[in-house]
């Protein structure tokens, strides 16, 4: 059979395998509830969990981009060895030869099932109690204080290089792979050039896939080893073959920076990571905090910066009278939960940590985890757990509202990001409530009445 007819043959098959699955998701899409994917259960902060398969859904993205409708994505697929020959000029240009970029892409097929994975992150669609429950666990706990003390020699040695807390780079490594334990099993190859050729971000993904390129064709990391989540990222702390370029190293000095089976160059390179990102050497992530009665919540915004001496003077303290410190370091009053859950000041290595992963509910989880690490307690404060959250379809009618009104959300998108918070926020202040930014189905009532 010709190359084009088992590319047609496969295209069949791919689609004859989505039409089953699609009847089945027909009859139950009133009954499922979309606040949850289902179907992705959470086993780390960034993947899915899922071994590869091409057993994709045939639904479209929840994004509702255009090219995640299954049409496109089907056209895209049958460009796919196209897509990836196109590429051949810009790999010359980074100086990969011929034959390993021969070796490398030859028999390449997209992983399509990706496609299911991509309006998903567990980060932006559970409930902050219910990621950080997940992943900060009296397993992990214990687990990495024993990976810490059998390694101390070499967290005391990358601490000391890079003035980054050891803590926090083993909630990272705890967090993004159980300590390497689920750290993927997809090969990042295919995965990036999936990502590059198909669905909504194919050119951040081209320069993913043409650095994977680069590690392979440099030996850094065996063609076996080169295995990952269903976004290309490997390792036991998870770098993006990009981030792999910019702040992977050798510390163990053989030659090769190994984020896969070498704990000096993981520890070591993901702290160089957080360094470059701005890590703040001597200071913690934040605090979590009480607040006075009747505080006013319009305080709790990312821009208004103060001191811990500020903060203590408007009442803000924390739990048990521990004292602050660092009286002069700047931070912003975090809310996660709105009014009925946890405070939190956060500092600017906070936001570093966002730098690793853009979602604060993944940050707040390393921050905490990193705590336990080091001795501290539980959170203290109690999550509103019995509150619904709004489904997918609820927070993008909300945000609709709210920009009819008048107010900055940036583009209806479903994901309450920080505009819409800030949106909410001062919504609940023009309406006389609490402006504590919390997106709650009472707030959408209300929203839906003017």
């Amino acid at each position: 059979m010709s190359g084009l007819g088992r590319l047609v043959m496969w295209i069949m098959n791919t689609i004859t395998r989505a039409l089953v699955p699609l009847m089945i998701l027909s009859a139950a899409a009133c009954a499922q509830d979309d606040r949850y994917q289902q179907a992705l259960p959470l086993t780390t902060g960034s993947i899915s969990g899922a071994g590869p398969s091409s057993g994709w859904t045939g639904q479209p993205g929840a994004s509702g981009h255009p090219d995640m409708t299954p049409d496109a994505i089907m056209a895209a697929v049958a460009n796919f060895p196209n897509c990836i020959a196109g590429m051949w000029p810009d790999a010359a240009k980074r100086g990969i030869p011929r034959s390993a970029f021969d070796e490398f892409t030859a028999g390449l097929e997209p992983d399509v099932k990706i496609m299911d994975f991509v309006d998903a992150q567990p980060e932006f669609t559970k409930a902050f109690w219910d990621y950080v429950d997940t992943l900060v666990t009296d397993e992990r706990i214990a687990r990495g204080r024993e990976l810490l003390a059998q390694n101390a020699a070499t967290f005391e040695a990358v601490e000391r290089a890079y003035g980054v807390d050891r803590h926090i780079i083993a909630a990272i490594w705890g967090i993004e792979t159980k300590y390497g334990t689920v750290a993927g099993d997809r090969a990042v190859i295919r995965s990036t050039a999936t990502l590059a050729c198909v669905g909504r971000r194919t050119a951040y993904f081209k320069d993913e896939f043409l650095a994977a390129l680069e590690i392979l064709a440099r030996g850094d990391i065996r063609p076996d080893q080169f295995k990952g989540s269903w976004a290309g990222a490997f390792g036991s702390t998870q770098f993006m073959p990009t981030a792999f370029k910019r702040y992977a190293v050798d510390f163990d000095g053989d030659g090769r920076r190994d984020v896969i089976g070498s704990i000096p160059d993981v520890v070591a390179s993901t702290a160089n990571h957080l360094k470059k990102a701005g890590w703040q050497p001597g200071e913690t992530w934040g605090y979590e905090v009480v607040l006075p009665q009747g505080f006013n919540y319009l305080y709790a915004d990312p821009a208004r910066r103060l001191t811990m001496n500020e903060w203590a003077r408007l009442g803000v303290a924390r739990p048990g009278g521990q004292p602050f410190p660092r009286a002069g370091d700047k931070a912003y009053l975090f809310v996660p939960a709105g009014s009925n859950g946890p405070s939190c000041l956060m500092l600017e290595n906070f936001r570093v940590i966002m730098k690793y992963n853009p979602a604060d509910a993944y940050a707040l989880a390393i921050g905490h985890l990193a705590d336990r690490l080091r001795g501290g307690g539980p959170i203290v404060g109690a999550w509103p757990r019995d509150e619904r959250l709004l489904s997918r379809s609820e927070r993008l009618e909300l945000q609709q509202h709210l920009a009819r009104l008048g107010f900055d959300i940036g583009e209806p998108s479903g994901r309450l990001g920080l505009k819409t918070r800030v949106a909410v926020r001062d919504f609940q202040a023009k309406s006389g409530l609490i402006p504590d930014g919390f997106a709650t189905v009472a707030i959408l009532e209300r929203l839906r009445s003017r």
